[in-house]
């Protein structure tokens, strides 16, 4: 095969080292060297520093976890090309027959061009990015506390969460809060609800008609603790995330005239893609990347499997969320195309039809800069009229009835 980089590295990253492979090739002939570093930033210059000194131009590593992000900084500062590459893909190139270390064939794999690169997006993306998802498992554990209370009520059989939508709004707070403080008496408990509870009061009484012991007590504020302890780090993120948000704000501003696209969603769409959409060729690159597209399983022909391929799980959950509120948007297209997917494949397939059409109505934003524009909850009649005509009179002609049809006059 026709060597592209006669001069590359590849580094095997672990937690503690780096195992680093220089190959050169001159005058039809391979050698490689090898050395390890440690992963201190230290070594992690003086690897630099080797590496620029052997006139390496390529260098590439695989995606481990979070321990290829120091060295890809340090890196990035000196002039090699850097490419990241997807563990599984470089595990799937045919060819390693003997037991060489993963450095060599790293080098050896890039030399020839048979590394795709993964995408990394820009310094000011990564942090927003981290910060974002950060949140997203603050909001998780939020949750898991919130599940713990109710267990805890559950267990004191006290039936809140069935009479109220939510343990932790303005009226369960109360509620709960009273019941650490000592209070037991269901009418006293029942008189903090808020006057827009729809639960009828004998049953909000018989709902706090429970048994609630110190310990019950004791559980119950250790998680209202946690949850408040949780909601402050979120504040925290919220506002470091708005200090850094000017570069996106123009970018927001288009992401949310889209149906079910919030602020919120908007910020972590960014900070999983990037503003740069030229890093992905189509549109269809996108989806792929984002894993929304079906994963390609045929065998002799038949599609063995239409099951969504991996991809950014991040950017994935967002989109459906963003997708399921689009969905009941009245009179909008992704409503449409909801229903019209969801009578044929199921609702689940239709979410993933709306996510990926979502991101490709983003896609064209920000290469265009246009606000969205919707097409209309009778867009897909308008695009196929005819034969939509034909379908109707044909059905009305098997009910047994003479169809003529008369244009109307515009």
């Amino acid at each position: 095969m026709e060597v592209l980089y006669p001069h590359c590295a590849g580094l095997d990253v672990h937690k503690d080292t780096v195992v680093a492979c220089v190959r050169h090739m001159a005058n039809g002939s391979v050698t490689h060297a090898v050395r390890t570093f440690k992963t201190t930033t230290k070594e992690l210059l003086a690897l630099s520093d080797w590496l620029a000194g052997e006139g390496c131009t390529h260098v590439a590593m695989e995606a481990t976890g979070v321990y290829w992000k120091p060295v890809w900084h340090v890196l990035s500062d000196g002039d090699f090309t850097l490419v990241l590459a997807n563990a599984a893909h470089v595990k799937n190139v045919p060819g390693r027959k003997t037991d060489v270390n993963d450095a060599t064939w790293l080098a050896d794999l890039l030399a020839h061009g048979l590394i795709r690169g993964s995408f990394v997006p820009d310094e000011q993306t990564q942090e927003m990015r981290n910060l974002l998802r950060t949140r997203k498992q603050l909001v998780r554990e939020r949750s898991s506390h919130v599940q713990r209370l109710q267990k805890t009520l559950e267990d004191a059989n006290i039936k809140l969460d069935s009479v109220i939508s939510d343990v932790m709004g303005l009226s369960g707070r109360a509620m709960v809060e009273a019941l650490i403080a000592g209070e037991s008496d269901p009418d006293r408990l029942a008189q903090l609800a808020h006057r827009r509870i729809k639960a009828p009061p004998e049953a909000l009484r018989e709902a706090l008609r429970g048994r609630v012991t110190r310990r019950h007590r004791f559980l119950l504020q250790l998680h209202l603790q946690q949850v408040d302890a949780i909601d402050a780090a979120i504040d925290q993120i919220d506002q470091e995330v708005d200090a850094d948000l000017e570069p996106f704000r123009a970018a927001i501003a288009l992401l949310i005239t889209i149906p079910g696209v919030s602020v919120l969603s908007a910020e972590i769409i960014l900070a999983e893609i990037g503003l740069d959409m030229s890093r992905f060729p189509t549109v269809g690159h996108l989806i792929s990347w984002a894993g929304l597209c079906p994963k390609n399983d045929e065998s002799a022909g038949k599609r063995r499997s239409t099951r969504m391929r991996k991809g950014a799980p991040w950017l994935k959950t967002t989109l459906v969320q963003c997708a399921w509120a689009a969905s009941r948007k009245k009179a909008s297209y992704f409503q449409a195309q909801f229903h019209r997917l969801r009578a044929r494949r199921g609702a689940k397939k239709a979410i993933g039809a709306l996510a990926a059409s979502i991101l490709t109505a983003i896609y064209h934003m920000l290469i265009s800069g246009e606000l969205y524009h919707d097409l209309g909850p009778d867009h897909f009649d308008r695009r196929a009229k005819g034969a939509q005509t034909r379908r109707l009179v044909t059905r009305l002609q098997n009910l047994g009835y003479a169809v003529q049809i008369t244009p109307l006059a515009a």
